[in-house]
Order: structure tokens, then sequence, then C-alpha cells
């Protein structure tokens, strides 16, 4: 596939180039790529070497993104390429964000062919995931774009890593994001993932007041770094500030992988903790991951209480949604359901 011109980029007074797709702003020279891996200088222009070069597809349950509140039940095709714009040192998905396209063994899909694949599968929603698809904005406009002509909805699995400008474009067909929110100190993010803390929460605050993308925030829980009662409490307070009650929270367990081999992985009580603390405050859907707890994984009405949505893993067993309401006692429950 031709090398695709990127978006988001000016040059520089000094023979570079000036990346403006995230809040990393790399100057890249002539012939090297950014901090990401796939958009390189050539020539003195912007290219994007990962588009239509995914790492790989897989049909997945649309729980496993997580998203507990779009399209419960549903199946979404997913797919990566390689490289990432931050560098946490726990990534779960090291293979494929810390590869450069060469070393992978990528494949070649247009923006049709991947809308034709999740037709071919009958998948109502493509999953942009694995790595984190800020680096590869362009290919995820013009797939986003072809599927919601075709009825298919678009998921962002993303750090919300991104300029505030690129975002609006970015986003502009996209119909859902579970966003990471690591942590909730500017000292972890740094520290860990290379990035700032701020920026991610803007990025938050713009989904949810400024675009009709269904939200969901994933938390990965590190034993010493991020699982405090005290750091839980301070971002469940800020969600319930700025985003609100009823964006459903995802409490997930970590498992010692890539620079961060020395930790133990997280106690499945450590998640319970971080959940009840969330409820008690007042976040209307709480969950936890990576870990088998059907109660926690579990949609209840928050009116009665009534479990609505039960789950085993990523598999939905029943579903007592109707209409976007509880069965039992008419409370319109958040998210976009069938």
């Amino acid at each position: 596939m031709d090398k695709v011109l990127a978006k988001w980029w000016e040059p520089t007074s000094g023979d570079k180039i000036l990346c403006t797709l995230c809040p990393r702003y790399c100057e890249i020279g002539e012939g090297q790529p950014g901090f990401c891996y796939i958009r390189q200088n050539i020539d003195g222009k912007l290219y994007s070497i990962g588009y239509g070069r995914p790492t790989g597809f897989a049909i997945d349950p649309i729980e496993k993104k997580p998203l507990n509140h779009f399209l419960p039940g549903s199946t979404i095709l997913s797919f990566g390429t390689a490289g990432c714009n931050l560098g946490c040192k726990f990534c779960q998905n090291w293979s494929m964000s810390k590869a450069k396209i060469d070393d992978s063994n990528s494949l070649e899909a247009s923006a049709e062919d991947v809308v034709n694949l999740a037709k071919r599968y009958n998948t109502p929603s493509i999953a942009f995931t694995y790595n984190d698809p800020t680096i590869f904005g362009e290919y995820v406009i013009d797939i986003s774009k072809i599927a919601r002509e075709e009825g298919i909805t678009s998921v962002m699995v993303t750090a919300g890593y991104i300029d505030k400008e690129a975002r609006k474009d970015v986003y502009k067909y996209i119909d859902a994001a579970n966003v990471d929110l690591k942590g909730f100190t500017e000292r972890f993010y740094w520290k860990n993932t290379y990035s700032h803390l701020d920026d991610v929460l803007d990025t938050l605050v713009w989904l949810k007041n400024e675009t009709d993308v269904w939200i969901e925030l994933t938390t990965l829980l590190i034993p010493d770094e991020n699982d405090s009662s005290e750091e839980i409490k301070l971002e469940c307070d800020w969600i319930l500030k700025n985003l609100g009650d009823s964006v459903p929270l995802h409490f997930t367990a970590f498992h010692p992988d890539f620079k961060m081999r020395d930790k133990e992985r997280t106690p499945e009580e450590t998640l319970t903790r971080a959940r009840k603390i969330a409820m008690d405050m007042g976040i209307k859907y709480c969950y936890v991951g990576n870990v088998h707890n059907t109660e926690g994984q579990t949609t209840y009405c928050p009116n009665c209480k009534e479990k609505l949505i039960k789950r085993d893993w990523h598999s939905v067993i029943s579903n007592k949604i109707v209409n976007g309401c509880c069965k039992s006692c008419g409370e319109k429950i958040d998210g976009v359901f069938n």
C-alpha cells in the first residue's frame, strides 16, 4: 500500500517537522519516525506509515474492550497497528505497541477492506484497539466514515492523549470510546507512561461535553503504584464533578509484563475495594475486570438494584434491559442499547 500523507503537522525552522497529533509534539528529523514509530518524516513531509497496515484482526465480545453499556452482548471487529504514543512501563500489549511497522507481521487493508470484513462477519461495530488508535488517526477517520455510512458503529480504545484540534477530526465519526485513565497523579503518569494527566482529563471533559461519543473509563490498578484508597477516591471525586455519575468505570487487574515484571498481580480484593469506594461515592455503574467475578461484572439498576445484565467473564448470560430501561421498575439505564 502506498504511503499516506499525514494530517496534523507543520515544518519547523530547523528542517524538522512538528507533529501536532498529540501533546508529545515530536520534532522529527529527515528519515526519522516520531515517538510512536509510525509517523515519519520523508523528504520533508510527514507520512502515516501505519495507514492500511493492521497487525491482525479478531472478533471479540464488546465487553472485552471493555464496554458494558454500549450494545451489550454484541460482537466487535478489533484491530490495531504497530506503535504507540505513550511509553507505559506496564503495557499489557507491548509486543504490538512497542513494535516498529517493519518489525511487525503487518497486513494490508484499505479502509474499505476493514468495513467489508465487519460486514462479512456481521459485526455491528469496529474497534480501534490493541495499540493507541490516536497515532493512526487518518486511518480511523477513513474507516469510521465509511462504517457510519454502512450502519456500523466505531469504537476507540485509547489513552485519550490527543491534541485539542486533532481530536475534533479523529472523533468525528466515532460512536463510543473506552478511555484508559491510567492513574490519578501526575507523578504516576510521568513516571510510568511518559505522558501527562491533565491532557487526558481535558480529553475526557471534551468528550463528555462537546461530543455524542458514549464513554466508559478503565483504570488498571497496579500494586503500590495507583491502588491506594486515597488515589481512588480522588479519581472518583473528579469523575463525579466533571463527568457525572453515569459514566461506567472499570477497575481491572494488572499482571506483570514489559518493564514492570517485579510487581505482583493485582489481588481481587483490591478491585473489590475500589469498586465499593466508587459506588459508595455515588458512581452508578462500576465494574471489575481481568478476574472472574460475576458480582463485579453485573449491571445493576441504580434505582431498584435489580440484576439487569449478568455476565460471566465477557459473556452476557441474561439481559433485563428493555428499551433502555429496567424491566422491573422502568428506571432509564445510561448507555446505548439494542
